[in-house]
């Protein structure tokens, strides 16, 4: 059960989230363009991040750029 503790994980680096534009999912409700985040953990697909929402979430890392 390591992904509860994420959110009190330190940074592992910071990105840029490039683009809101999902193909499947609603993703600019939770996230907003050229908005900083801290990433968390890291997986070859995903970021997981601190979202709008104050949670950690995955994301695709077609949505990001590093800092």
């Amino acid at each position: 059960m390591i992904h509860q503790n994420w959110e009190q994980n330190t940074t592992i680096k910071q990105i840029k989230c490039m683009h809101t534009k999902a193909k499947k999912y609603k993703v600019n409700n939770v996230l907003t363009e050229g908005k900083t985040y801290n990433v968390k953990n890291e997986t070859e697909e995903f970021y997981f991040v601190i979202d709008n929402t104050n949670r950690i979430a995955g994301f695709k890392k077609e949505y990001f750029e590093e800092v």
